[in-house]
């Protein structure tokens, strides 16, 4: 039986206003303040409103999986922002910034073999979302890569951009357990092996034709 529910009306970005914008820091990152003011849920208008936000743009991040081995690919690396957490050491999917020129798929090949050194095959996108939305506006491309696991080993990374990464290949379901005991604590990581749960089957099927 259909749902007789309607949709709520949602706002756009036709109903705020910017005020001003102000770069407060330009480095490696980029920090930003915005004053703007929106139209609120039961009529009018805010007061303006005052933010600093975390400039990072897009990214996008791929969970390599082999469907003939059932193994995927993880890879392990400290973390700036795990540092003073128990675990520095992050076991993440391979992931990385989009440059200007590039689409992300072109992102998650070139990190593949940089960070893992494997070649990515077939390609599956999973969503796109916003990880920390209330003060950054990176938005991150998430994929599930179609790979050869028995080629994944060693330590990879970029000398130049101080990297020092360790592949991990996990069966299936011993990814799955590293989620649901804490193990993996990147959220990227987390969804691309939520929905491989969920969708392994029909990717097999998929990849198989």
């Amino acid at each position: 039986m259909r749902s007789s529910q309607k949709e709520p009306t949602r706002f756009s970005a036709q109903d705020l206003q910017v005020v001003k914008k102000e770069t407060l820091f330009n480095g490696f990152f980029k920090m930003v303040k915005y004053y703007f003011k929106y139209k609120q849920f039961e009529g009018g208008w805010s007061r303006v409103v005052e933010r600093e936000m975390f400039v990072r743009g897009r990214a996008a991040a791929v969970l390599p999986y082999d469907p003939v081995l059932d193994q995927v690919v993880l890879i392990e690396q400290i973390r700036v922002g795990a540092l003073e957490n128990q675990h520095p050491w992050q076991f993440e999917v391979v992931a990385g910034i989009v440059e200007e020129g590039e689409s992300s798929e072109d992102v998650v090949r070139r990190e593949a073999v940089e960070e893992a050194g494997l070649i990515v095959e077939r390609i599956t996108p999973v969503t796109s979302y916003y990880p920390s939305s209330g003060g950054c506006n990176e938005m991150i491309d998430v994929y599930v890569g179609e790979v050869d696991a028995s080629k994944a080993h060693g330590i990879h990374g970029l000398d130049g951009e101080d990297e020092d990464i360790r592949v991990h290949v996990l069966s299936r379901e011993m990814a799955y357990d590293w989620v649901k005991t804490g193990k993996i604590e990147n959220g990227a990581s987390i969804i691309a092996l939520q929905w491989l749960a969920l969708n392994w089957e029909e990717l097999k099927t998929q990849w198989q034709k």
